[in-house]
């Protein structure tokens, strides 16, 4: 097997997924219930952005990264329990 059997990821992919395993990571230190509601939400707004935001459009994926980061720097906060309070929609930023 060659090293260039498997797609490489560029650095904006490897710094979403490590956002993800950093949501999941940290999830992980809630309670169940907590737990399975921020992997919940996690999930469905990676899923829906990976689907709506166009893969070129790097400042908006920046602007997304910086956010996740802020909320995953709140949520890793023991007085924070889950995010629904973070969740900020597509619609919403997409007006400006």
């Amino acid at each position: 097997m060659g090293a260039s059997s498997g797609r490489r990821l560029s650095g904006m992919q490897k710094q979403v997924l490590s956002l993800y395993r950093g949501f999941l990571r940290v999830a992980r230190s809630k309670s169940t219930e907590d737990r399975h509601q921020i992997e919940s939400i996690v999930s469905a707004e990676f899923r829906r952005n990976s689907k709506q935001v166009d893969r070129k459009n790097f400042l908006y994926i920046e602007y997304l990264l910086r956010r996740g980061k802020k909320q995953l720097e709140q949520l890793k906060s023991p007085d924070t329990v889950g995010l629904s309070s973070l969740n900020v929609s597509l619609s919403q930023t997409k007006q400006s």
